[in-house]
């Protein structure tokens, strides 16, 4: 962004941060006001005119007033400006001679005496200026021969309060008279500061402060590296004033900005912003600003606390000088105390001194009862040095905090925990507990070393205990380390652990989850052994079942989720009551493989607009991805990029590359959906390179899923099956592969078109062996289709029909089309054509809709293959020519690059009949290889012929 023209001397405090502006003269969330100025210049063109800003100090009005400058000279004016200062405000003229210098060439072309005058002014003359009026006379006739239609003048005067009282005073009278000229005059001052121009009727606007979304978007611009949750505490203390927001940042240092060290409870204030802020509240007595440290340490406004804090029915009486001064107000509705902005908190705690702030901790502590979270707070907060009682008080409340869905007030109440701990014990371990909440919930896995670190040195033998345990784990599976190394660590911290009592419930359930996901990115059954035992030894379903569920429902939901699925049903129907967003995640982790994602989506947006207002990160990325997930399945295609991009960028950041992992995937796989080969491939080769050093072999499903999927809309089914037979054997459905619900139908589809009907009959035995359409209508429907795809010899109506009418199909709508077209295949060859044309019809149309082209190629060959002209999708012109509709078809998906057998498969013809076909198409066309069939078939324009009979193809073994 470019710079704009320096501040004049004295301008609004505000001006070296908030005027920002861009080439075009644009401000962060000011279209109002420039749209308002634009119209000033306008209008002045022809008739002067003039306007006041006013707003609180640090609001931005020198910004927009620069921002004017540029726009007024981008016009055509002449700019004069002017800017008040409390330094000069006692030199008379001063304000005055910066508009006389700027025309000092053109004060001798006026008449003598007015010349004489403004010389006087100036000082360049014996003698003292005559009366005020004469002097006014004479600066309005030389603003209005400076001023004319082809060169407007423009007038910007800052800080008009500040201006000397015979320069402000000459200018009321230029404001009064100023429609004469082509003149326009644009000033500002604060809000309620009198002036020159507050008796001459001109109008005023006032300047609002900014609107969240600008104020974001002005403190991400300027300081890029600061973290959401900071950005957003930031915001929410300024409350749009632009200064504050570019000042506040500069009392933090790096590591509070990027969320790697505690922010303070109250911001500290910058001296620009003090001598801001601080004035009105440093002029009140000292029993009014003690009465309000209390107010801002209690932080709840609750006068009844501030009125016992104070000491009896008489406390309140010294709130009067604040209300005057306009800093406080009891608010009508809820009879509490509120600040008149977050910044004066800022201020009276800047004017504090610390044994004045320990004293309003104790004071507050006392109104509280023994064992509260405030009573704990308060304590710890008026504790000099370690305190193992008030230490152990906040271990407590950080864990009820947790409980709340506040993850991050937890990590920081942990980390003031271990501050206040004196025994390294006590401090290894709340440091360590903090950095396990912090990699698995909050998204600070980048201080999860130092944390360790640091728990390590207050407690050498300690490091291997279960808070640092799961936190290591994590680090681990997204860095460098392995499946293997993760899992050893976790089981041998949960083993060596006794029964858990009090808060070690919250680490041990963290570590399990943990473990669980070991396990299930380990993709290998003897990983779980472990984990069922300590879910045994430790009860950890008897209580809650939220635990049990997952490990039934995305563990293993081929064989362990039916005896899950009430318990999780329940889950979900209190999702809407739910606020803790670790419990809301993995209830939809536990219903991501048995299709009950469409109840959990409120829940997950709300745990990923928490995320973005600075919550829980990790668990707003998780809550993407899962909605991710969801979008896939229910076509909604856009809405999965848009969540992934920014669940990876997130992902990014914060360096969740495991996390990142199933982004990637769902990416991958709605890339081979769409037929993008190349990124499909891509994503699939990144997730092999990148899990298989780790052991981490659900990633390798993950890529065969990619890869089955872009061979399968290609009409590939001998890779597709290739690939696919790897992640089970047919007949059988492996325990711990959860992903085996997802390809039902491509194990089948593939199987089946290659002539393994054998394979394909005992995969679709072994799921109806398991129940698993007893698990959700989808896999009812897909479980049919399958079975109709794996009968040989005839087409089995029955099942093809009860598949496509399965109720609510359309939420399913790219599984749903694919039936459909497989049905119309099937109709097809059977020279059903009528029938055929229906499914595939809508097949069609459903996978446009989509935009998954190879399966609308598919769908649109066989039509073509019908007797129905279709435009061609892969080529993206009809064919009029000589050649035959089978001709036509066969030769189009040559001209794609197939082979001979992957063309017969996807029509349902033998190689030869294709090679055949071919051939005649080379001859007609007089082409003599598929290089030539592209230009050839694009340069045909007769219309076509009638549909010739098809070739009587036998089916395919």
């Amino acid at each position: 962004m470019a710079s704009p023209a320096p501040p004049a001397p004295g301008g609004d405090q505000n001006h070296a941060g908030a005027s920002r502006v861009n080439p075009a003269g644009r401000l962060f969330g000011r279209s109002r006001e420039l749209a308002t100025i634009d119209r000033l210049f306008g209008a002045a063109v022809v008739r002067g005119t003039a306007l006041m800003l006013s707003g609180e100090a640090g609001v931005g009005k020198s910004a927009l007033l620069d921002a004017a400058a540029l726009r007024a000279s981008e016009r055509g004016f002449r700019v004069l400006r002017v800017a008040g200062s409390q330094f000069e405000e006692s030199v008379s003229f001063s304000a005055l001679n910066q508009v006389l210098q700027p025309l000092a060439e053109e004060i001798p072309a006026l008449p003598v005496r007015q010349t004489e005058t403004l010389q006087a002014v100036r000082g360049l003359a014996e003698g003292q200026p005559t009366e005020l009026l004469a002097v006014a006379n004479a600066v309005h006739v030389l603003l209005s021969r400076a001023a004319t239609e082809s060169s407007p003048l423009a007038l910007i005067i800052d800080d008009v309060a500040w201006l000397d009282r015979p320069s402000g005073a000459i200018l009321g009278t230029v404001a009064r008279y100023i429609r004469t000229g082509s003149i326009a005059l644009l000033a500002a001052s604060r809000t309620g500061d009198e002036s020159f121009l507050s008796s001459t009727g001109t109008p005023t606007h006032e300047v609002q402060p900014l609107d969240d979304e600008s104020a974001h978007a002005l403190v991400t611009e300027q300081f890029p590296a600061m973290a959401a949750r900071v950005r957003r505490r930031l915001v929410a203390e300024a409350r749009g004033n632009p200064l504050a927001l570019l000042e506040l940042p500069v009392t933090l240092n790096d590591a509070q900005q990027t969320e790697r060290g505690t922010l303070p409870t109250v911001l500290p204030l910058t001296e620009r912003l003090k001598r801001i802020f601080s004035a009105r509240v440093d002029a009140l007595p000292d029993a009014t600003r003690q009465l309000l440290l209390l107010a801002v340490l209690d932080g709840s406004g609750d006068l009844h606390v501030l009125r016992q804090a104070r000491g009896g029915p008489d406390g309140l009486a010294e709130l009067g000088p604040a209300e005057r001064a306009g800093l406080v107000q009891v608010d009508a509705l809820t009879g509490r105390l509120v600040f008149r902005h977050p910044l004066t908190r800022s201020a009276v705690m800047d004017l504090s001194t610390s044994a004045e702030r320990r004293w309003g901790h104790l004071a507050l502590a006392g109104e509280f009862p023994e064992g509260s979270e405030r009573r704990a707070r308060h304590l710890a907060n008026a504790a000099v040095g370690p305190d193992d009682r008030v230490a152990a008080l906040l271990h407590e409340v950080a864990y009820s905090t947790l409980r709340r869905g506040d993850a991050v007030g937890a990590v920081t109440t942990l980390l003031r925990a271990s501050e206040l701990s004196s025994k390294g014990t006590a401090k290894g371990r709340r440091l360590a507990e903090a950095a396990c909440l912090g990699a698995n919930i909050t998204g600070d896995l980048r201080n999860v070393q130092a944390l360790l670190d640091h728990a390590g040195r207050a407690d050498p033998v300690g490091t291997d205990s279960l808070a640092a345990a799961a936190a290591a784990a994590s680090q681990l599976l997204n860095g460098e380390g392995d499946v293997d190394t993760a899992h050893r660590l976790l089981v041998g911290a949960i083993e060596s652990r006794d029964l858990p009592g009090g808060g070690d419930d919250n680490i041990l359930g963290e570590a399990l989850n943990t473990l669980l996901l070991v396990c299930f990115f380990g993709g290998r059954p003897e990983l779980w052994h472990p984990f069922d035992s300590a879910v045994t030894r430790f009860r950890m379903g008897s209580s809650d079942p939220l635990l049990p569920v997952l490990r039934g429902a995305f563990g293993d939901p081929a064989h362990a989720a039916l005896s899950v699925l009430n318990g999780l049903d329940e889950l979900i129907a209190g999702l809407h009551q739910e606020t803790d967003p670790t419990r809301i995640i993995r209830t939809a982790v536990s219903a991501a493989y048995v299709d009950r994602l469409p109840g959990c989506r409120s829940a997950l947006r709300r745990v990923v607009d928490d995320g973005r207002n600075g919550g829980a990160i990790t668990l707003a990325i998780e809550g993407l991805f899962l909605l991710a997930n969801d979008a896939y399945t229910s076509g909604q295609w856009d809405e999965l990029l848009e969540a992934t991009d920014e669940g990876l960028g997130w992902c990014a950041t914060y360096n969740y590359r495991l996390l990142a992992c199933s982004g990637q995937f769902l990416r991958g796989l709605l890339a081979a959906a769409r037929g993008d080969s190349d990124t499909a491939r891509e994503v699939a080769d990144r997730l092999i390179s990148w899990g298989n050093p780790r052991g981490l072999g659900v990633l390798r499903v993950y890529a065969s899923h990619v890869r089955a999927l872009s061979a399968l809309g290609s009409a590939d089914f001998e890779a597709a099956y290739r690939l696919l037979s790897v992640v089970g054997t047919p007949g059988r459905l492996p325990a711990h592969v959860p992903h085996a619900l997802w390809l039902l139908l491509d194990f089948t589809e593939a199987a089946a078109r290659t002539g393994r009907h054998v394979e394909a009959a005992a995969h679709v035995e072994a799921v109806r062996k398991t129940d698993i359409p007893s698990i959700s209508p989808r896999l009812a429907m897909l479980t049919d289709a399958a079975e109709a795809m794996a009968t040989p010899g005839f087409i089995d109506h029955d099942l093809f029909q009860a598949a496509i009418a399965t109720p609510d199909a359309e939420r399913w709508p790219f599984d749903w089309a694919r039936i459909c077209l497989a049905y119309g295949e099937r109709l097809r060859r059977a020279k059903a054509g009528g029938a055929a044309r229906v499914h595939l019809d809508a097949a069609l149309r459903t996978f446009e809709r989509l935009g998954a082209a190879p399966w609308s190629a598919r769908a649109a060959n066989e039509l073509r293959a019908s007797g129905i002209p279709v435009t061609a999708v892969v080529i993206g012109v009809d064919l009029h020519s000589p050649l035959t509709p089978q001709e036509r078809q066969i030769a189009r998906l040559a001209a794609t690059g197939l082979t001979n057998k992957q063309i017969a498969a996807q029509l349902f013809l033998s190689p030869r009949t294709v090679a055949a076909h071919l051939r005649g198409a080379f001859r007609k066309l007089s082409v003599t290889s598929r290089a030539g069939l592209r230009d050839a078939l694009t340069g045909l324009s007769q219309p076509p012929p009638p549909p010739a009979p098809e070739d009587s193809a036998p089916p395919p073994p």
